[in-house]
């Protein structure tokens, strides 16, 4: 009996053995399995991070690359609008017809001038100019040449070119007779005569239709400075990596030319990389547009390069960042889900063996009812938060670092359209939609980034209807004792009746403004619509001179109300049909001042009242009240300044004759530089000759109509 009950005991044991050696090897597998799920999943992780990136350079190459087409297109656009010239065409087109000869060309030195002082305005007015020196150089050298205009005959020879021109010679010549007739040619970036980079325009000007005359009778070559505008242009906005970078390369015989200034302050032009180099980020970008990837930038460095052809000219954009600072957060957060992973798959089996072992563990309880009453005491707090910002008529919501929701209040439910509870954890995306949040998004990590509040003001559909809203991303501070790493509180105030009042207060002004104006044209007959006709005038300059919202306003305003101090002015002296004494003159000058007298206290959004009183300074300081010169007087006030003028030289009057339209122009461009700033003058010379306003201000030479 006895040795039967111990072989029982013993096979009891035996088989307890059996199954916990189960149990154990159940345990192991289980836990490689977890491992190697949980590897998977880190790479899995890695990858969505790579892709992650590969999206946010390919969107800013597209970006930078749209940028650096859209400014190549603007310097066709101004070739193809002087080659398109009604004045130029003829005068080329009788040139053919005399064989060259210029003796053959009516009125040639005339119209030679007129040419000069046209590729003159476009230059300066485009850019196609050299860049101004601080000082002249103290020797009797002639200073080489570094960006203009040419009209070039189709002996290759120059016409007509503005002031600064590099001379058509030596590989600048050779590139030009390379050129297919009848063709525009992109001149590739080069190093100009003063060493720095240049790119050229090459424009057919073709024939007004006349028999006997080729259909290409002459070119317009533009050579400008090419090195700070591109580099403006590659320059991402609101940058904050240190290691990004945005570069232009041209592929060569041998490889590669970088045609863009590097981040270390290597100039443009000056490095190359040779074709064969081992994994070259820069030759994969070229042989690779539109492709993202991984490889060794010119500087050593390991980064992820993604890269677009250009649409404008033979040059791929490059767009890269290091690979170690894109990748250092993606990377420590797949090694601390690895690990943390590992780990817990090796705690779960160790403490599923401990309970299958010695049952349930007291300090589990104790741990499960310490959660308990840490999720009760923040279920009370989130309640309390609720309570109060759902008086706020704007929406609150607090994001984490992740970008996922942690509170929202009612109005914030609204704006998603579910409720506030469902909105924990989920990120904008979901809640608004791609669209919507991606701005917000943006805003979000730059303030949590740059610990800094961000503002933005855009429209957003609320309720089937476009509103404009303000948008405050407050960054929130990590919490050092429960280790999160903050997070930004985001504010969404709907501010579409304020916008909505700021535009009917627009609105009043200007109907006081024409009240005004009416008054004065009804005293004085001979200058009626004159503060219209100004207004017009320096409002197209305004824009020319493509100025803010802001300064365009108070370029109208101004002009309109500046006869207003004409209310003092006696009617007899406004009426009289003979020219006017000396003192009779003051006084009516003297009406400007009066009007700004008369507007002081009137809140305006720009300095309406300041560039009243500064419309009777001179550029070179000769002018009064204040003797103000050069840029010390307002823009507001140089524009209308000159569009003042030039609607008074142009209007009849009682005792004289209005000049002409050429006439006028030309002696607004005498007094250029001393009397007018010479920007507004040339923005009038432009739209004169290219915008129109030739045909649009003929009128204003005409007497005003009786009762107008």
């Amino acid at each position: 009996m006895f040795e039967e009950q111990q072989a029982q005991i013993e096979a009891a044991a035996a088989k307890a053995r059996r199954i916990g050696l189960v149990a154990s090897l159940v345990l192991l597998l289980a836990a490689i399995a977890g491992i190697a799920l949980i590897v998977r999943f880190a790479a899995l992780e890695a990858g969505r991070d790579l892709r992650a990136w590969q999206a946010q350079l390919g969107l800013v190459a597209d970006s930078r690359a749209a940028a650096v087409d859209e400014w190549l297109a603007r310097q066709w656009a101004v070739l193809r609008e002087l080659a398109e010239n009604a004045s130029l065409q003829l005068y080329m087109t009788e040139l053919a017809l005399a064989g060259g000869a210029r003796t053959g060309v009516t009125e040639e030195p005339a119209q030679a001038a007129y040419l000069r002082h046209l590729l003159q305005a476009s230059a300066e007015r485009s850019g196609f100019a050299p860049a101004r020196e601080a000082a002249s150089v103290p020797a009797n050298v002639a200073r080489a040449g570094t960006a203009g205009i040419a009209l070039v005959g189709p002996d290759h020879r120059p016409l007509a070119a503005s002031a600064g021109m590099p001379p058509l010679d030596g590989e600048l010549g050779a590139r030009l007779r390379q050129r297919e007739a009848g063709r525009a040619m992109l001149i590739d970036i080069f190093a100009g005569a003063d060493g720095s980079p240049a790119i050229g325009f090459v424009q057919p000007v073709h024939a007004v239709q006349v028999q006997g005359v080729p259909r290409e009778i002459g070119y317009l070559v533009g050579v400008r400075p090419a090195g700070e505008e591109l580099q403006r242009r590659l320059a991402q906005p609101g940058e904050t990596a240190r290691s990004a970078e945005t570069l232009l390369v041209r592929g060569e015989p041998g490889g590669l030319l970088i045609l863009s200034r590097l981040a270390d302050g290597t100039p443009p032009l000056s490095r190359r990389i040779a074709r064969g180099t081992p994994d070259s980020a820069e030759l994969f970008a070229l042989e690779n547009p539109g492709g993202f990837g991984t490889g060794i930038d010119h500087a050593g460095q390991a980064v992820l390069v993604a890269s677009r052809a250009l649409a404008e000219a033979p040059w791929i954009l490059v767009r890269k960042i290091g690979r170690a600072e894109a990748l250092a957060e993606s990377e420590l957060r797949v090694r601390a889900l690895l690990w943390s992973g590992i780990g817990a798959v090796l705690l779960l089996a160790l403490l599923i063996f401990a309970v299958w072992r010695h049952g349930s563990s007291r300090r589990a309880a104790q741990a499960a009812e310490r959660f308990r009453l840490l999720a009760e005491r923040f279920g009370g707090l989130s309640r309390f938060m609720r309570l109060v910002t759902d008086g706020q008529p704007t929406a609150i919501q607090a994001l984490g670092a992740d970008g996922k929701v942690r509170f929202a209040n009612r109005q914030a439910a609204a704006l998603a359209g579910i409720a506030a509870d469902d909105m924990i954890g989920k990120d904008l995306a979901s809640l608004l939609g791609p669209g919507r949040a991606a701005e917000l998004e943006r805003l979000n990590r730059l303030a949590i980034a740059s610990g800094e509040r961000q503002t933005s003001t855009q429209v957003m559909p609320i309720a089937g209807e476009e509103r404009m809203v303000r948008t405050e991303h407050l960054p929130l501070p990590a919490d050092a004792a429960d280790g999160e790493p903050g997070g930004v509180l985001l504010v969404i105030e709907d501010i579409t009746e304020l916008v909505r009042e700021r535009d009917r207060r627009e609105r009043t002004l200007d109907r006081l403004v024409r009240t005004l104006v009416e008054l004065v044209d009804r005293r004085d007959p001979y200058a009626a619509h004159h503060s219209e006709r100004v207004a017009e005038v320096a409002g197209a300059l305004a824009g020319e001179m493509e100025l803010d919202r802001t300064e365009r306003e108070t370029v109208r305003i101004a002009a309109a109300l500046m006869n207003v101090g004409k209310i003092g002015v006696p009617s007899a002296l406004l009426v009289k049909d003979t020219p006017l004494s000396e003192e009779e003159m003051r006084r009516v000058r003297e009406s400007v001042m009066a009007s700004a007298e008369l507007l002081d206290g009137i809140e305006f959004d720009g300095p309406v009242v300041e560039t009243l009183r500064q419309l009777r300074e001179h550029w070179d300081g000769s002018g009064g009240p204040r003797g103000l010169a050069g840029e010390a007087i307002l823009l507001p006030a140089r524009i209308v300044a000159v569009a003042n003028a030039f609607v008074g030289m142009i209007s009849n009057r009682a005792w004289r004759a209005g000049l002409g339209l050429d006439e006028a122009a030309q002696e607004l461009l005498k007094e250029a530089g001393r009397r007018y700033d010479r920007r507004p003058v040339v923005a009038l010379v432009n739209i004169l000759e290219n915008r129109g306003g030739r045909e649009r201000w003929q009128a204003f030479r005409e007497p005003p109509q009786a009762g107008a």
